[in-house]
């Protein structure tokens, strides 16, 4: 009997060495994979996580139950964003299809406005608590016209609406609230900004959480297949 329990402790113990070894060196190769294929403009480490029972006796059931690969150190056309992605149903064949999907980014203030410059806003943005500011000045009749407008962010899916919260106006020297005017034009409804055509096809905005100097976007997908091809096809703006 004490040497059975001793045969039974040795191949347990083996068991967890290869489990150990074998997990470190699948989630390794996945990074390093992860790594090469990122996009032109986008570099930076990544870490992959494999979660649940037994990385061996998942991959023997040919995918995994969760991956969770992590870059915070991102650097996406020289705006750094903190990523974290996981991944749920993940299939090992070439081409499978990912059962669901999550994606976190968090961006700074100065990377917001880095952006919001690239998109050919150059008052710049401020971040509050719920809200975005956006700060401007044009000239009507000669006059000098400065403008400010608070709006909360929403996802839609597909779409990012903003909805005006407060305005002003000043010029001359004077200002005045101009948010009963926002109100009447847009009639109270939200602005939607359109980002499809920039994210890939399948992959909708989930969430957006703002606070002072950080933004966080939370993306989602289902049932998306993983091939090169579908995930450089975009989807579009109606």
């Amino acid at each position: 009997m004490v040497a059975v329990l001793v045969v039974l402790a040795v191949i347990a113990a083996l068991l967890v060495l290869v489990e150990t070894v074998g997990r470190g060196i699948a989630e390794r190769n996945v990074a390093d994979s992860i790594e090469r294929s990122l996009p032109e403009g986008v570099e930076g480490e990544v870490r992959v996580q494999i979660r649940g029972f037994s990385a061996l006796w998942q991959a023997m059931t040919g995918s995994m139950d969760e991956m969770v690969a992590t870059a915070p150190e991102l650097v996406v056309n020289g705006v750094p964003v903190d990523v974290t992605v996981t991944a749920y149903g993940v299939p090992l064949a070439e081409g499978g299809t990912l059962e669901r999907g999550e994606v976190v980014a968090s961006i700074d203030g100065d990377a917001v406005d880095e952006i919001a410059a690239s998109q050919g806003i150059t008052g710049g943005l401020t971040l509050g608590e719920g809200t975005v500011a956006y700060e401007d000045e044009t000239t009507f009749l000669g006059i000098p016209i400065g403008f400010s407008i608070t709006a909360e962010p929403e996802a839609a899916g597909d779409r990012v609406l903003l909805r005006p919260v407060a305005a002003d106006i000043s010029a001359g020297g004077g200002s005045f609230d101009a948010s009963g005017l926002v109100d009447r034009i847009l009639g109270g409804d939200p602005v939607p900004i359109c980002v499809a055509d920039r994210l890939p096809e399948g992959v909708e905005v989930s969430g957006i959480d703002v606070e002072p100097d950080l933004a966080t976007v939370r993306l989602e997908a289902s049932g998306l297949p993983l091939a090169e091809e579908t995930l450089a096809t975009t989807g579009t703006c109606g």
